[in-house]
């Protein structure tokens, strides 16, 4: 009823009988009673049908409505209406609610009997608020009420039963209420009961119910009825029988004895109606006959007067034959029911067949394992064989059957402990009752004795016991037992229940073993009291199986295992309770004959069986059941001395650990110190007086190692150890000890265990040891020597040197390290002990020289077998040879190594673990030093891994890490080179005139620094930070609390490290400076500071000129051109601190105040400082000018005092007292000073040279000072040509900064003289540029055909050799770039200047500057594509060649911008004129392709390519005519394809049809995916710059549709990030994209070029290259909308397809529509026919078409991610047309604006155009209905020959493809 099938969860939460509900009743009450009840109750039919409805008349409307609704027969609307009939419930007053109990009655009854249980809950929790809220008002009520009401407390839903008594206790609190209720209305109950059980399936229902559910309601009625009848009976009759007799009368009132009358009167009418409930006992549902069962249970207990003897027979075969019952629900009752009518009417098995009717169903209700009622049915059965009689059945058979049908129900116990208890407990307490009540069966002792020996022997010996042999034995259980073990068990009981071996080990688990075990020793327990000759009987049989198995010595180390675990279950459950037979009559006897055959057995399973009773019954009750002795101590030390000790420690055998254990084991407290001292002597001494080592057994050693481990067990398993470890310490051991460790060679594998045993210290917790201190000490000097011999016989000198160094000076130093050809055998010896005993090096921690060298010596070998590893691949094969054989020693170490690092080093003493890691970092240190044929940067990471691990092991907190540090770093001869620490300062190293010997190994360890630097941090290794309060510090030191948090500052290590300048696989650039910019963020001023005042005391104690030029601000990476160390860190320095801003004016002024105080010594210059000054201003002036540039002329000059103003006047009138430079002498200091102005006028270049002008702001003075300067040195200008290349250099120089800074000054011979010097430097550059491309050629055109000689040739072609050309012509370049950028801004901002610069005037000296520029440009592009025509390695050698002079080529670059089409034009043509193998063209794709791009030649020669007049040449080559119209001259020939009729040059179009192999699996930043990206560019910049409507522009697009990948669009999104739009909205805001990527989308699109990409591509970077994809991307949408809808139309990728449309719609398409819509607006091709208009705000655009009478309006709509989703196209208004017409036509405009790639307004334009020529008469496609094509818009003009119809060549072409033939489309005549 609206319950889980099954009849086990029917009736899972009711009573099963009545004695069951009696058991529910609540604590402390008395019996009579029933509080605790729970179930459910049907409603009788009668009782829901014959009473009167109530009228509603007097209760509430709203009451009424929900009492209506509960008759509905939808369960919702029921649970709806009682819930809403609870709450009114508890709204209203009681006098309100009386009204409605009468209906509630009798709904209340109908609604009992609802199949859905959850209306049967709510109704009775309705019930509950009734109740509660009526209170005694319900009485009058309760006559109707109180048999449904009781019966439903029986439901077998355990929620409506528990809600049913929640019900019933609230109307009556009080028990004794409830029971009175019950009396007061019996007769109600009883007759609600009676028609309920006369109610068919039928007759329950009045309504269509299904059949199914009227079963199951009347099996529920049915089964609670009974269920309610039998615990009514037990409350009226059970209870009070049981009370006393008058007291029971007097006391009670009238209606319980009526109600007890009516009890007894209606349940024998229902047993005589009913035939004792015979029919539902035969029921079909088991809930139906286990309430059948509890009615039976409950008459014949409260009524057996009433059973007559013919009722008697009539339930004896129904009641005693019930064991064929297969339900476990209904067993429960059954056996309540079987159990006390057997006691009740013991004489009714007279009267049935008991073999027949009983018997055979027992065995078979046995042999089906209780049919699933294990737990109910088994300990039932002891109770069962009580009540048989005797008489009934035959005793020996009976048992003899039933054993064995128990047992073959065994397997269906084995899934449950609890199952498979209950069945053991039932075979041992069946067993034990069989025996103990055998003269129940037997008369004589004879015949009971004999009875009895038959159930043990038939039973017990061949049934429980081969089964446990079986569960018991090891997993070959074919040879588990004897044979005639096997024998038995066949012909026993077990045959009689057949099982698979599988099935047979499956249920042998250690549970079932455990009990089965514990049965038989329970059984044999009771029978040893019952009768001790019964037990001897079992004990002979134990004892024959385990002589049996003894004496089969092929199987006897196997199959004894049964043995112990019997023995040990004979001491859980027998010997601890207090018995001693297991010992006297069984072990003791067994262990006496089976001890001699033990003894000639090697089999350690046999001697385990005897230490096993050692444990349980102790040494000396086993010794004397064996050797037959008394109990005293000195007949069982005899015994144990005599013979015990010789057995056990006979020689070494594979049952020697066993019979250890037993020597130990039979160890007594009483006699122990004599035990054990004849133990170790008979090892040790033998028959010997004295202990003699050379004449020890060696094989003792062995034994004596397996001993110790063993006692070392043992004493750890004790509670006092070290009382234990003194009574196991015996001097023989410390002799034995000393004599193995020194003794060579060694006895074996046993030695290293021998040592380790006595030595403990095996875990951190181990701190037994059996030998003394001293010895211990003496064992680890011996491990120690021979592991400074395995170093000292190493191949590397460096762990030769380390050992020597470890070992200096110290007690050990003299001892004689002889190699021995054992070496790696001893090594084993040792490294094995220390495995074992490594904790015991804390005994002797005192002996710290010992210890931290063993310690050091495990490092360093480690540390060994790392540098095999890393150099295997650099050492020779000799060597590799000899380090091979000691690398699985070393391996060995490296193991032992990782193991004691957290648990032993850690705990090591403060001041020993502070020892060793000094001593281990000074070993790291001079390693580095030592060994020079390591120098990868695998092996400094080693190093630093190394020192990185001493430090995390050995330092506690940062304080003993500094100190640490500082033991590291200390200075030596070889370290450092350059500076020397000094108490807290720094003081520069004088005696470094060896340097060259020693820089190899220097930045072998600065890179090591290195490595801790980028592991630990620069605060911690060079500015020597601690925190404030280390963890440990106020643990170990109180004084480290008050150490400064610079105390241990290394500014000394900075300047050392920055002298350096680079190392092994770093420099200063790559991680320092990075690593010290960091540090200097956080703020340390006084540290920087410390660092600077060195590095500018080396540099002026050095003095030397820089090399640099000073004309601009020097970037880090040119720094590293600085020759002299001190210098270089200074500038590189300053020079990131004032970039970074980490520095500003403020530091500036102070610096150079600094410096200007020491460029002067007296009235005498500092040459020194003179030197470096230069260098370092060309870094100060710029933060020394800030705030300058604000000021004006107009105002007075605040800084007319101002120090650098006054300086470089100064400096600049003393360079005037200088001679003319034409003069000058090499010598002079006149160099210096004038390097020193120069430096202090620098020019600023932004980015890839695009604007050159003056750093600074300069007063008059200085102006005039600097004019004066340049005009002294023109006027001796003439004989420089003829002087030194540094005068040039200077001249050019003050050229420049005069340029920059004095133009204004200047009059028209200064022009003159500046731009024909400038001319005349760059054209020496030409000349020289220009013979290296003649050199590169003729490498090509007549150089060998050996590739590797063409390379050499072609490597010296490209050697410049007189660099000062390329310096003069860069300064040349960018003296120049400054002119024409006057000239550009002269017109507007100085158009009142007299000396006014014309663009005419200058404008034939300029170009022909431009021209010589542009041919040093096309010089390098040529040189590289001819170079690139031989192979890729030679243009590598001719693009390597340009970064040697970057600045040279990025000033060329910067010009080449700025030239004229006219000067490119002729530069062009010069380069083809010249005759080389490659010309102009082909140069400048060589150089925009570079493999080693250049950033601004790269950008120059995009643009050249993709601008006038390189563009006319860089890209197509028609090989048809165009006519003016836009239309191919050969008309009549049938076009194959547009594209043929476009060629472009081979290295555009390579790139563009041929993807890279793999391309989408290359890297974002590989090479040739760049230059893919680049060669999309230059097409679409090259498509931009057609018009529109062209012909070119048209074949171009079509030749991107026919010929290219789509793949590029794939590739395009592998960089832009589309993981921000995966499964999100499209509105993306600008933050969550990257800035670049949008931008230059958007950019593209609003400019049509991706220039802007372009020029910021190089250096290439994932960011740029997704920024140039963007603007690729954005510009093909803009020009190529069609091809790119048709690749987003094939993306299969739903999730990816759905983030490129969110990109495209907030990215590109606001300003594509905005773009389309404007330009349609603007359009012109609106006439009288056709008018357009557009909405902006509905991205609509309408366009009206008129002619004649006819017309129609159609709406062209753009979706928001246009173009990628296709326009839409609607008509919504037609006049004058047929609707195939204007289907036509709209499908026609639908075409055009879907297939034009290009600008919307274009495709709108063409439609007209073709609507007004089929107006015009013109004939249209019959292949695509159009006149004008929709693709390549032209006209219909190839017509049949003989039905005369034109087609558009497109057309016909694909329709010959496709219908593979050459016929006409309409005639189908050959065309």
């Amino acid at each position: 009823m609206g319950r889980a099938k099954g009849e086990a969860a029917r009736t899972k939460s009711r009573p099963s009988s009545s004695s069951t509900a009696a058991s529910l009743l609540p604590s402390g009450v008395t019996a009579v009673g029933f509080g605790g009840y729970v179930g459910s109750s049907p409603v009788n039919s009668s009782l829901a049908s014959t009473p009167d409805a109530v009228p509603f008349t007097d209760i509430d409307g709203e009451v009424a409505q929900h009492l209506k609704r509960l008759s509905r027969k939808d369960p919702i609307t029921k649970l709806k209406a009682l819930t809403s009939l609870s709450q009114l419930i508890r709204q209203k007053e009681a006098k309100e609610i009386v009204t409605i109990i009468p209906q509630w009655a009798f709904e209340y009854k109908k609604l009992l009997m609802d199949y859905n249980r959850e209306v049967r809950r709510a109704t009775h929790e309705t019930m509950t608020n009734l109740v509660s809220a009526v209170g005694r008002d319900l009485a009058p009520h309760l006559k109707p009420l109180i048999g449904p009401w009781w019966f439903s407390q029986f439901d077998s839903v355990s929620e409506v039963s528990q809600a049913a008594k929640r019900s019933f206790q609230a109307a009556f609190p009080a028990q004794e209420r409830r029971v009175d209720a019950l009396m007061l209305y019996s007769s109600e109950i009883f007759t609600y009961i009676e028609d309920n059980l006369k109610l068919t399936p039928q007759s329950l229902s009045d309504k269509a119910t299904a059949s199914d559910e009227l079963e199951e309601m009347h099996q529920q009625v049915l089964s609670s009825s009974l269920l309610a009848l039998a615990a009514l009976l037990d409350v009226f009759l059970y209870s009070h029988s049981e009370k006393p007799g008058p007291e029971n009368v007097t006391g009670e009132l009238k209606h319980a004895v009526k109600a007890r009358t009516i009890a007894v009167s209606s349940a024998e009418k229902l047993c005589s109606s009913h035939k004792y409930f015979q029919d539902f006992l035969k029921s079909q549902s088991p809930a139906i006959r286990s309430a059948a069962y509890s009615v039976v249970k409950s008459c014949i207990k409260n009524i057996p007067n009433a059973i007559s003897e013919g009722d008697m027979k009539m339930l004896a075969g129904t009641i005693l034959g019930s064991f064929q019952e297969k339900s476990p629900a209904c067993h429960s009752s059954m056996w309540e029911t079987v159990l006390l009518f057997s006691r009740t009417f013991p004489d009714s098995w007279t009267t049935v067949n008991v073999q027949k009717t009983v018997i055979s169903r027992l065995w078979n209700f046995l042999k089906n394992g209780c049919f699933g009622s294990q737990k109910v049915s088994y300990p039932a059965l002891v109770l069962f064989l009580e009540v048989v009689p005797s008489k009934s059945i035959t005793g020996d058979k009976f048992f003899l059957d039933f054993f064995p049908s128990l047992w073959e129900g065994r397997h269906m116990s084995f899934s449950s402990n609890t199952d498979r208890h209950a069945f053991f407990l039932a075979v041992e307490e069946c067993f034990i009752w069989a025996v103990r009540n055998a003269s129940r069966y037997c008369v004589g002792a004879e015949a009971i004795y004999l009875f009895q020996h038959t159930l043990v022997d038939e039973v017990l010996l061949r049934f429980l016991w081969p089964e446990y042999l079986l569960a018991a034995s090891s997993k070959n259980q074919d040879s588990a037992f004897s044979s005639s073990t096997l024998d038995q068990s066949k012909n026993g009981i077990q045959s009689n229940h057949k099982e698979p071996r599988e099935s047979l080990n499956s249920k042998h688990s250690m549970d079932y073993e455990e009990s089965l075990g514990k049965c038989i020793v329970k059984i044999l327990s009771g029978i040893q009291r019952l009768d001790n000759n019964l037990f001897l009987v079992f004990s002979s049989k134990f004892q024959a199986d385990i002589l049996d198995i003894f004496h089969q010595t092929e199987y006897s180390s196997q199959n004894v295992q049964w043995v112990v675990k019997f023995i040990l279950l004979l001491d859980k459950h027998a010997v601890r309770n207090g018995e001693i037979w297991p010992l006297l009559d069984l072990i003791g006897p067994t262990l006496q004959k089976s001890f001699p055959v033990i003894g000639t057995l090697d089999s350690p399973d046999a001697v385990t069986v005897i230490v096993t009773a050692v444990s349980v019954f102790g040494p000396r009750q086993i010794t004397q059941q064996i050797m037959c002795i008394g109990l005293g101590a000195e007949e069982f030390l005899k015994s144990f001395i005599e013979t015990i000790i010789p057995w056990s420690l006979k020689k070494f055998s594979p049952s020697t650990a066993a019979r250890l254990d037993l020597l130990l084991a039979l160890l007594d407290d009483e006699c122990f110190s004599k035990q054990w001292d004849a133990v170790i002597r008979y090892l040790v001494l033998q028959e010997k007086v004295s202990f003699d080592p050379g004449t020890m057994d060696r094989n003792y050693i062995s034994v004596l190692a397996i001993l110790m481990e063993k006692v070392k067990e043992r004493t750890k398993k004790s509670v006092h150890q070290s009382d234990q470890c003194e009574d196991w310490h015996h001097e023989l051991l410390d002799l034995v000890a000393v004599y193995v460790v020194q003794a060579f060679p060694q006895f074996g594998d046993s030695d290293a265990r021998f040592i380790c045993a006595v030595l403990g210290g095996g875990t951190i917790d181990d701190k037994i040891s059996f030998i003394s201190r001293k010895t211990v000490t003496l064992i680890f000097e011996e491990v120690l020597r021979r592991l400074m011999t395995f170093m000292k016989d190493s191949t590397f000198a460096w762990v030769q040197d380390v050992c020597s160094l470890l070992f200096s000076g110290k007690k050990y130093s003299d001892w004689r390290l002889e190699p021995s050809n054992n070496l790696l055998e001893m090594a084993h010896f040792v490294l094995d002990i220390l495995n074992g005993s490594l904790f015991c090096l804390n005994i002797i921690e005192a002996e710290s020289e010992l210890v931290q060298g063993i310690l050091a010596a495990i490092f360093i070998i480690d540390w060994e077998f790392s540098c095999i590893n890393v150099s295997e691949d650099k050492l020779n094969k000799e060597h590799i040879g000899e380090t091979g054989s000691r690398l699985a020693f070393c391996e060995a170490v490296h193991a032992f190594r990782c193991k004691i690092r957290d648990q032993f080093l850690r705990g090591f003493g403060v001041n020993n673990r502070k020892s060793l890691g000094t001593t281990l970092v000074q070993s790291i240190k001079c390693i580095t030093f030592v060994d020079n044929r390591f120098e990868s940067d695998n092996f400094v990471s080693l190093c630093g891994q190394w020192t990185l691990d001493v430090f995390e092991i050995f330092c506690q907190d940062q304080v003993e890490e500094q100190q640490l540090l500082e033991q590291f770093l200390i200075n030596n001869d070889l370290w450092p080179l350059w500076v020397i620490p000094d108490g807290t300062g720094a003081r520069l190293r004088t005696d470094n005139v060896s340097l060259s010997l020693h820089v190899p190994n220097n930045t072998k360890f600065i890179a090591l620094v290195d490595k801790l630097i980028s592991e630990i941090g620069f605060d911690r290794v060079v500015a020597g930070l601690t925190s404030e309060a280390s963890p440990s510090s106020t643990k170990d030191s109180l004084t480290d609390l008050g150490i400064n948090k610079t105390h241990y500052s290394r500014p000394w290590l900075a300047a050392e490290i920055l002298c350096t300048w680079k190392w092994l696989g770093g420099c200063v650039l790559d991680s320092f400076l990075p690593s010290f910019v960091s540090y200097m963020k956080n703020g340390d001023c006084g540290f920087s500071d410390s660092i600077l005042n060195v590095l500018i005391d080396g540099a002026l104690v050095h003095g030397s000129c820089s090399g640099l030029n000073l004309l601009k601000r020097a970037s880090v990476d040119e720094l590293e051109a600085v020759d002299e160390p001190f210098l270089r860190a200074l500038l590189s320095v300053l020079s990131t601190f004032f970039q970074d801003n980490l520095w500003g004016n403020e530091k500036a002024t102070s610096l150079f105040k600094l410096l200007v105080d020491k460029l002067y010594i007296g009235d005498n210059a500092n040459l020194n400082c003179l030197k470096i000054l230069p260098s370092i201003m060309n870094i100060l002036v710029r933060p020394l000018s800030i705030g300058v540039e604000d000021q004006t002329n107009d105002l007075p000059d605040p800084y007319s005092e101002s120090k650098l103003h006054n300086v470089t006047v100064d400096w600049l009138k003393r360079t005037v007292c200088f001679p003319s430079l034409s003069t000058w002498q090499s010598g002079e200091d006149m160099e210096d000073w004038l390097q020193l102005v120069i430096s202090c006028f620098p020019v600023e270049v932004t980015e890839i040279m695009q604007e050159i002008k003056p750093a600074r702001y300069v007063f008059p003075a200085e102006r005039a000072v600097l004019y004066e300067l340049f005009q002294k040195q023109r006027q001796g200008a003439s004989a420089v040509l003829n002087k030194l290349p540094l005068v040039q250099k200077l001249l050019s120089e003050l050229m420049v900064i005069s340029v920059a800074y004095c133009w204004e000054d200047f009059d028209e011979d200064d022009w003159k003289f500046v731009l024909h010097r400038l001319r005349f430097w760059i054209e020496a550059a030409v000349v020289m540029m220009e013979e290296v491309v003649e050199n590169v050629n003729n490498t090509l055109t007549n150089g060998s055909n050996d590739v590797n000689a063409s390379l050499n040739e072609f490597e010296s072609a490209v050697v410049i050799s007189d660099p000062f050309p390329i310096e003069l012509a860069r300064n040349a370049l960018v003296g120049f770039s400054l002119f024409c950028s006057l000239i550009g801004s002269q017109d507007k901002e100085h158009t009142g200047n007299l000396n006014h610069l014309g663009s005419e005037k200058w404008e034939i000296i300029t170009d022909r500057i431009f021209e010589g520029i542009l041919r040093l440009f096309f010089c390098t592009a040529a040189s590289e594509a001819i170079a690139n025509s031989c192979c890729h390695e030679a243009s590598s050698i001719i693009a390597s060649s340009r970064l040697g002079h970057r600045q040279f080529w990025e000033s060329v670059a910067s010009c080449v911008l700025q030239s004229s089409s006219h000067a490119r034009d002729k530069a062009m043509k010069s380069i083809e004129i010249w005759g080389l193998s490659k010309g102009a063209i082909s140069s400048l794709y060589a150089l925009v392709f570079s493999c080693k791009p250049l950033p601004p030649l790269q950008y120059a020669a995009f643009v050249l390519l993709s601008t006038e007049p390189g563009a006319q040449l860089a890209f197509t080559c028609d090989t048809g005519k165009v006519s003016n119209d836009g239309t191919l001259n050969n008309e009549d020939s049938i076009e194959t394809s547009s594209a043929e009729n476009v060629h472009l040059r081979e290295e555009l179009s390579y790139k563009l049809e041929k993807l890279p192999p793999m391309v989408l699996e290359m890297d974002l930043v590989a090479h040739e995916r760049v230059n893919l990206l680049v060669a999309w560019c230059l097409l679409l910049e090259h498509m931009t710059s057609l018009p529109s409507s062209s012909p070119a522009r048209e074949r171009i697009i079509q030749y991107v549709q026919e010929s290219t990948s789509s793949v590029i669009l794939d590739c395009l999104f592998q960089h832009i990030p589309l993981e921000l739009y995966m499964g999100s909205s499209s509105r993306k805001k600008d933050a969550e994209l990257p800035a670049a990527v949008s931008e230059a989308a958007r950019r593209a699109i609003a400019t049509s070029s991706v220039s802007y990409s372009v020029q910021f591509l190089w250096p290439v970077g994932p960011e740029k290259m997704a920024s140039l994809a963007g603007a690729v991307f954005g510009l093909m949408l803009h020009h190529l909308p069609a091809y790119v809808r048709g690749w987003f139309s094939d993306i299969r990728d739903r999730s990816g397809s759905s983030a490129i449309e969110a990109f495209t719609k907030a990215w590109c398409s606001p300003t594509l529509i905005s773009n389309e819509l404007s330009q349609i607006k603007k359009s012109s091709f609106a006439d009288e026919n056709f008018s357009v208009s557009v909405s902006k705000s509905a991205n609509e655009v309408v366009a009206t078409y008129t002619k004649d009478e006819t017309g129609m309006d159609l709406v062209i709509h753009l979706p928001p991610s246009y173009p990628l989703r296709a326009v839409d196209v609607d008509c919504t208004r037609s006049l004058g047309i047929t609707e195939v017409k204007r289907r036509k036509w709209l499908m026609s405009l639908m075409s055009f604006v879907r297939n034009q790639n290009g600008a919307l307004a274009e495709a709108i334009r063409i439609w007209k155009s073709n609507f007004d020529k089929e107006f015009e008469g013109v004939e249209e496609c019959p292949i695509c209905y159009s006149v004008i094509h929709t693709v390549n818009h032209s006209m219909p003009r190839l017509a049949c020959k003989t039905c005369k119809h034109k087609f558009h060549s497109a057309c016909l072409y694909k329709w010959f493809s496709t219908s593979h033939k050459s016929t006409c489309p309409l005639c189908q005549s050959p065309f």
